[in-house]
């Protein structure tokens, strides 16, 4: 499995979005990553379609949209106006009664499908989704807001949805991801870690992002297990 860094842009200076992304783009981040919250599944509100299109009129580099939102399924056509087959969009299993129709919208516009799961909800209730999904989130915080602390114990369901998932679904962690909690997060089977401060709140973007991947790489899951 290829470890590769998201960059997420809720940790960027708003006044200079663009150059956010150019310079992270430039440093080597692997994925642009895009939280999308509704005021209602979780207490913030960020961006919305629109604003997804221009990132990516002015990126490369595939995007990892993260919907932290509610009905996700009324909203997939939205937020897929300019993806391509490269590009994720990732909902959360607590935000709908028919997860396998939303992988289906998602993949009937040609892209990647992801799942979210949050730190409290049980490992089994993704379990049947693993064969179906490209990528599984796995929530490190609860969801809504950056520079929350890194949520250990979910190490542990990480480690279980490691071993059940197909051996070649990426994984993805979010969430009080740096230097000193990546560790845990790569030997208990993650491969994608989503990196807000720990990159944006640093002086150096391509120091900061090849750190976070050595680090995880030095830690990685099958190199533990080998």
């Amino acid at each position: 499995m290829q470890t590769k860094i998201s960059a997420s842009i809720l940790a960027a200076d708003p006044t200079q979005l663009g150059d956010e992304i150019k310079k992270v783009e430039q440093a080597g981040v692997d994925l642009i990553h895009i939280d999308v919250m509704d005021g209602h599944f979780v207490p913030n509100l960020t961006m919305g379609p629109f604003i997804v299109e221009r990132i990516k009129e002015i990126t490369k580099v595939p995007l990892d949209i993260h919907l932290m939102i509610e009905n996700p399924d009324k909203y997939v056509e939205s937020f897929t106006q300019k993806t391509t087959k490269d590009d994720i969009l990732t909902f959360h299993i607590e935000a709908t009664d028919d997860p396998l129709n939303v992988i289906n919208l998602i993949k009937d516009r040609g892209i990647k499908a992801g799942v979210a799961i949050n730190p409290d909800t049980h490992e089994q209730t993704v379990e049947k989704l693993l064969e179906s999904v490209d990528i599984l989130l796995v929530m490190t915080v609860y969801p809504g807001f950056s520079g929350q602390a890194f949520k250990k114990y979910v190490c542990d369901k990480l480690k279980k949805l490691r071993e059940m998932a197909p051996e070649n679904l990426d994984i993805e962690v979010d969430g009080g991801i740096k230097p000193e909690t990546i560790p845990d997060a790569a030997t208990a089977g993650a491969n994608v870690f989503a990196a807000a401060t720990s990159i944006f709140a640093k002086d150096d973007y391509k120091e900061a992002i090849e750190e976070l991947r050595r680090k995880a790489q030095e830690n990685s899951y099958l190199f533990m297990k080998s």
